[in-house]
Formats: structure tokens, sequence, C-alpha cells
């Protein structure tokens, strides 16, 4: 229905072309700006809603009854089946922090959640077999792993920004005496004033990502980023951290780069800098976290991904 009314504004009311710049950018924005506010608006009620059953220190409880590192496997786990791009993964993540989940584990499932999509793991298989398909399967996972296990070890809680800090202290208190409508209306507040928040760093993301959508610079990467190239991997990753797309949206992309004859690490790190790194992610999550941690988060993440495509460059 969002895609129909976004085609119907920018091809019939407007009348611009399918296929031009302006046009697919413009029809991009109203899509996903109206996806992402109407995911954000939905998880974050339910997640409140179930959160003022579920106190911080239960959930702290069953983590640490469980090891951390199941903890982290267990949002890494979550991250693969929850279908949401790096924007729409950033509600849940501010969820899991103010529930004083640990923020390396929350971390994790940021990572995990746009990485690896059961989309684009059926389609890489289909097209490129299950090696191929299970390789993406568990260096996503690895990345979503290590990454949530260094930021955690690290210990830069102190770098989340101070609104989402009050936030965890308020939740901290013992609401159990609340009433189901008590429970409603506090988690229709609280959305509210989040969104509230965060709107202007939604749109500037999403418009940032609308300019640069369909920008997929194939040819480029087949030029410079061949076999011969040993930057060929941090070359790919830096070109796909600007992009903006889902896992499944970059599964053209990625056959056309392997037609070419590109080394299938450099693809997948390719692949992987595009839907788990965004500067529309950077900008939205800019406005939860201080830059330092913000800092460690993408770059982290970009060294694991450039370790992944050597790794596989060398293997394969």
């Amino acid at each position: 229905m969002i895609q129909r009314a976004a085609d119907l504004i920018t091809w019939r009311l407007l009348g611009l072309a399918p296929g031009s710049h302006g046009g697919d950018a413009l029809n991009f924005f109203l899509y996903d700006a109206t996806k992402i506010f109407l995911l954000l608006a939905t998880i974050v009620f339910v997640v409140s809603l179930i959160r003022s059953y579920f106190p911080p220190e239960r959930a702290r409880a069953i983590l640490s009854r469980r090891g951390l590192y199941v903890g982290h496997l267990l949002a890494c786990l979550l991250g693969v089946v929850t279908p949401f791009c790096s924007c729409s993964a950033v509600s849940l993540f501010i969820g899991f922090v103010e529930a004083g989940i640990p923020l390396g584990v929350t971390f994790s499932f940021l990572v995990s959640a746009p990485m690896v999509n059961e989309v684009a793991l059926v389609l890489l298989w289909g097209l490129f077999g299950w090696r191929v398909a299970g390789l993406y399967l568990g260096s996503g996972l690895a990345v979503a792993f290590v990454a949530g296990v260094i930021i955690g070890r690290l210990k830069m809680e102190r770098y989340l920004q101070e609104s989402v800090l009050q936030m965890k202290s308020c939740c901290a208190r013992n609401l159990d005496e609340r009433t189901f409508n008590e429970r409603v209306v506090a988690a229709r507040e609280y959305t509210a004033d989040l969104l509230t928040g965060i709107w202007p760093y939604i749109l500037a993301g999403v418009g940032l990502g609308a300019l640069i959508h369909g920008y997929a610079p194939a040819e480029f990467l087949a030029r410079h980023a061949g076999k011969g190239n040993p930057l060929a991997v941090p070359l790919a990753v830096l070109i796909g951290v600007p992009l903006y797309s889902n896992a499944a949206g970059t599964i053209p992309v990625v056959q056309a780069l392997m037609d070419k004859g590109l080394p299938m690490g450099t693809v997948l790190a390719f692949m992987m800098s595009v839907t788990a790194l965004s500067l529309p992610e950077a900008m939205i999550l800019k406005r939860v976290m201080k830059t330092p941690l913000l800092a460690v988060f993408f770059g982290t993440v970009a060294l694991a991904i450039v370790a992944v495509g050597y790794l596989f460059n060398a293997v394969l």
C-alpha cells in the first residue's frame, strides 16, 4: 500500500518519469520515510508496552544466567529473523538499550538485522548455490558477534546521549502496579516523545539515501576492485558505505559484479557495507549516541567486513 501510494504521487500526480533520477529519488523518499515512521511507531510502542511488564532487572538477570556470549548470539539470531534495514533497526536498538540490555549485545543486533536478511539468503542460494549463501550467513553472524563483543568490552555506555540515559533511569523504576490502560497510555506518550525528537534525523537520513538511491557503481568497482588490486576489499567497503539499501536490494548488483569477475570476498564486503553501514543510519544514530561511540561502531564493523572480504578472497 505504501509503495502504491508513493507510485501514485510520483508518477501520476506529479507526472515524473519512471527511471529518471529525480523521480526515482522522490519515489524512494516517499516510500522509505513512510515505512520507517510506521515501523518506528509500531515497534517502539510494542516494545515499550512489553517492557512495562519486563523490567530491566529481569532482562539483565536472564542474560547473566545464560552468559554474555549467549546473549550476543541470541541478538545476532534475532537480527537474522527481523526484516529491517539499518535505519529501521535503530528503534529496537533504542528499546534494548533503555531496557538495560548490555550495550555490546544491542550492537550485535544492530549489525545483524540489516546485514543478514532471509530474503537475500534465499536469493543467494538460488543464484550462486548453498556454499555462497552459507558464507554470507556465517560471515554476517561473525561480524555482528565480534563487533558486539568488542564494543561491549570497551565499556562505552557513557557515550550514549543524555536523553537515552535519562530514559534508562526512568525505566528502572518499578511500575508493575499500573493497569493495562495506564501502560498503553504511557507507551503511546513515550512513542510520541521519541518520534518528536528524532523525526528530523529520519527525514534527513532518508533524504540523503534517496539522493544516492540507485547509484550502484558496478562499472567502477569492476574496473578498480578486481583481482589485481590488493586494496580492492577496503575500496569496495568505502564505496558501499554511502549507499543505502537492504540486503535483497543489493542482489542484482552482486550478480553483476560476479559476472564481471570480481572475487567473492570483495563482492560480499561491498554487500555487507551497503546493508550494515549507511550514512542515513549514522544520522539517525547520532540522535542516541555521541560521536566517539558512533565512530567506534562504524570503524569496528568496517574493519570486520574488510577482514571477512580478505579471508574469503584467500579461501575461494
